[in-house]
């Protein structure tokens, strides 16, 4: 059975709805709202009294998506750019990741380990490899060159 968002109190409950499964930032919101049929009028009045209410919080979005992205191994480059995709603003997103209290250097090294089981690379195509891997992942190329390099366990 499909409900029918035509009215803000549908709306407004299919919001909720999502919110209470995680959080979503705005724009991501709108645009599930939409899929389901909701009027772009209606979903700004009920998005804006959200927002006024404190359950759509966008720093509280941005909060959750970076520890559940770094957690899972991600550094701030990739992070960035997902957040970046889901309509969020550059200068929340640079100050959510100040704020996020991660030391990027320790999420790099600990996703190497689980992955190459600390082993540095013996050659340059395993050095490729391994750096690759990591660039996709969204760390700098001078903190992967520093991990590679086996650097960061002389400091």
């Amino acid at each position: 059975m499909t409900v029918v968002l035509d009215n803000l109190v549908a709306v407004r409950r299919a919001a909720m709805d999502l919110l209470a499964r995680r959080e979503h930032g705005r724009v991501e919101l709108t645009r599930k709202l939409r899929q389901r049929g909701a009027c772009p009028d209606m979903i700004d009045i009920a998005l804006d009294r959200l927002t006024e209410e404190g359950l759509l919080s966008e720093s509280r979005y941005l909060e959750s998506y970076i520890n559940y992205r770094a957690g899972s191994g991600y550094g701030p480059l990739r992070i960035r750019e997902e957040l970046g995709q889901r309509g969020l603003s550059r200068g929340d997103i640079e100050e959510a990741l100040r704020e996020s209290g991660f030391n990027w250097q320790e999420q790099l090294e600990d996703t190497w380990r689980r992955k190459f089981a600390g082993k540095l690379p013996e050659d340059a195509k395993e050095r490729a490899r391994q750096g690759r891997f990591l660039s996709y992942r969204g760390y700098t190329m001078d903190m992967i060159g520093r991990v590679l390099s086996g650097r960061e366990f002389d400091d």
